[in-house]
């Protein structure tokens, strides 16, 4: 049970490519947003449609795979753990921003030729 405590899982599609850096030390990270979409009939009896973007990390093989394989628009299945960190904005207010970091990676779709 303690693997259930801090998991997430998604499927949704690419807002734009991978911002890949390499680290002094070598390391890959990837930083990436997904769009979930989930329609429902409002009182009326119309179709709704929510979109939320989700601001997501990935590191070392993953962000490797990334890199590689993830455009914009791109279906993709993403698992991982929500973290929160803070930092200071440019004014010095203290900001904090939540994310998925992503330790498993599935593309969707057909291959691409």
């Amino acid at each position: 049970m303690y693997a259930l405590r801090n998991r997430v899982q998604l499927i949704g599609n690419l807002g734009n490519p991978p911002e890949v850096k390499t680290l002094s030390s070598g390391k890959k990270m990837a930083r990436f947003s997904v769009a979930t979409n989930e329609s429902y009939r409002n009182a009326k009896g119309e179709k709704v449609t929510e979109t939320q973007w989700h601001n997501l990390v990935a590191w070392g093989k993953v962000a490797e795979i990334a890199e590689k394989y993830l455009t914009k628009g791109k279906e993709v299945v993403v698992e991982g753990k929500l973290i929160t960190r803070s930092y200071n904005d440019k004014e010095g207010n203290k900001k904090s921003i939540t994310e998925i970091e992503v330790n498993d990676l599935l593309l969707m779709g057909a291959k691409e030729k």
